[in-house]
């Protein structure tokens, strides 16, 4: 038995009731140049695919590890780490992860499921946030004070998570030239920002190569980056509790911020990403709640499942969902 969405919901106490989630789907808020905007920034910002591959010694004697420098926004060195199984010669399926708010790459001693799984797995660090790889503004006199998720919040051009977003696109794009890695099979994969960050990239990643390759499938964990305008007013901890105290600290500023916030949707992004994708809920989720994650997931574009976990908080499923997220991968990459 697997908690999809056709399986009975807990009550909720603070969000929507578990029926009126199910077909929760909001009209989109998106601006007119949602697409413009990105074409350009895709052309101006992200670079041609280079890495560099350093391997690294870990200890383990059942994946090998590279230190990796990929190209990111504005051709900014980025960090992340590469594992996949020992003494590996041919192409592998490659999961490209994004990490969570306030997260860095850590150590490759922290990522063993993928490699272990038989995959090449690619996390990559998120800039500014205690990792490797240093907010660096993207240009003179850009605003990068206080926490992530408000850096450059008055300029959709300056905004942080514009940055993270190419930095995503190089990651993938990087992913392609490994000699470990089959180009045709790439699976995005991240839990809240990095369920976030990885709708952004298979949208984003789509609209950069036109006709070219798609990525294989998209692992989204209850995201965080979605339906801002209900989130900011909703959630009572984590990221987007500090874009409601920014504007309550800044009056004059919060129309901008929030017009600002549309360019950096999931819901908008969703509706432009196809893979087959698994997302997760947790309907007790004061931190990313639960409406939405089902705002996004009710636009998203491809086949779609959604594993419901109904008396958890942001921590989800846990390792029940990586059980299924195991299983339908497994599925999916078989028909590719």
């Amino acid at each position: 038995m697997t908690p999809y969405a056709e399986q009975p919901a807990a009550p909720v106490t603070y969000d929507l009731p578990p029926e009126a989630l199910a077909t929760y789907q909001p009209e989109q808020a998106e601006p007119e140049d949602f697409d413009a905007f990105w074409k350009q920034t895709l052309t101006e910002e992200a670079g041609p695919p280079t890495i560099e591959a350093v391997p690294v010694t870990t200890g383990l004697s059942t994946l090998d590890a590279f230190d990796v420098t990929l190209a990111g926004f504005a051709r900014q060195p980025v960090k992340a780490w590469l594992t996949v199984p020992a003494g590996t010669r041919t192409p592998l399926p490659c999961v490209v992860q994004f990490v969570g708010y306030g997260d860095g790459r850590g150590d490759p001693i922290d990522h063993l499921l993928w490699a272990s799984a038989g995959y090449a797995h690619l996390v990559m660090d998120a800039r500014g946030q205690g990792g490797s790889t240093p907010d660096l503004p993207g240009r003179p006199g850009a605003d990068t004070d206080g926490p992530p998720v408000v850096r450059g919040l008055t300029d959709p051009a300056d905004y942080y998570y514009r940055r993270v977003f190419i930095d995503a696109v190089g990651a993938v794009a990087a992913a392609r030239t490994l000699p470990q890695v089959d180009a045709e099979r790439i699976v995005l994969v991240g839990g809240s920002q990095g369920g976030g960050i990885a709708l952004a990239a298979a949208a984003l990643t789509a609209m950069a190569s036109g006709d070219g390759p798609a990525v294989a499938a998209v692992l989204c964990d209850v995201p965080f980056l979605c339906h801002w305008e209900r989130a900011v007013r909703l959630s009572d901890r984590g990221p987007y509790a500090e874009v409601a105290r920014y504007c309550a600290r800044h009056r004059d500023r919060a129309a901008g911020a929030m017009a600002t916030l549309r360019y950096f949707d999931g819901v908008a992004f969703a509706t432009r990403a196809t893979a087959p994708a698994l997302f997760s809920v947790a309907l007790m989720d004061r931190v990313c709640p639960p409406s939405t994650v089902y705002a996004a997931y009710n636009h998203y574009a491809g086949d779609k499942r959604i594993a419901v976990w109904e008396f958890n908080d942001h921590e989800g499923g846990g390792s029940h969902q990586t059980r299924l997220q195991l299983d339908f991968l497994a599925e999916i990459l078989r028909r590719v």
